[in-house]
């Protein structure tokens, strides 16, 4: 990857854009746990990509939450941050995206560190969301497009019923 090139990162959750940047500190970013899994980057501000699909990044790691609830693919440093806040065991069940290796999370032994860079070369990176706070808010997002859809159907139902009642109306007139 070109050093030199900047970069820039968009938050998933609100459209934030951080940037420009440089690689090294994208990366650091990653390695921290700042960038998640739908977060998008960019060399230019105007083609967007997501995050894990920048092998650089290291975003290889799929964490099973539940039996159908997966977060990822993230790297060692959210996978860490997870099991720090309890959010996931050792026995939690992690899939590195790169080697197609599955297990839990204790078979994977102790995980490479990644390179430090200095503080004062960084910009201040994006808050933090938990896998739980993900989901929390996917499920609010969930909801209020039910009740959205559910208050259309009924405006539907209503216009429908004016329909039908407008039609029986001329039926009635043209005999």
């Amino acid at each position: 990857m070109d050093e030199s090139t900047k970069w820039f990162l968009m938050k998933h959750t609100d459209g934030t854009v951080f940037g420009p940047m440089s690689f090294q500190n994208l990366r650091q970013w990653a390695a921290d746990a700042y960038i998640a899994p739908l977060d998008k980057v960019s060399q230019d501000s105007k083609s967007w990509i997501k995050a894990p699909m920048i092998p650089e990044l290291e975003m290889d790691f799929l964490l099973t939450i539940s039996p159908d609830s997966f977060y990822g693919p993230t790297t060692v440093g959210a996978v860490r941050e997870f099991l720090a806040n309890g959010e996931l065991t050792l026995d939690s069940i992690v899939t590195n995206c790169k080697s197609c290796e599955e297990g839990a999370l204790r078979e994977f032994g102790i995980l490479p560190e990644v390179m430090d860079i200095e503080e004062s070369e960084q910009p201040m990176p994006p808050p933090r969301s938990s896998i739980r706070e993900n989901l929390q808010r996917r499920i609010r997002q969930l909801e209020e497009a039910l009740v959205e859809e559910r208050r259309l159907r009924q405006v539907a139902e209503g216009l429908r019923t004016k329909a039908e009642a407008r039609l029986a109306e001329l039926e009635e007139l043209l005999g």
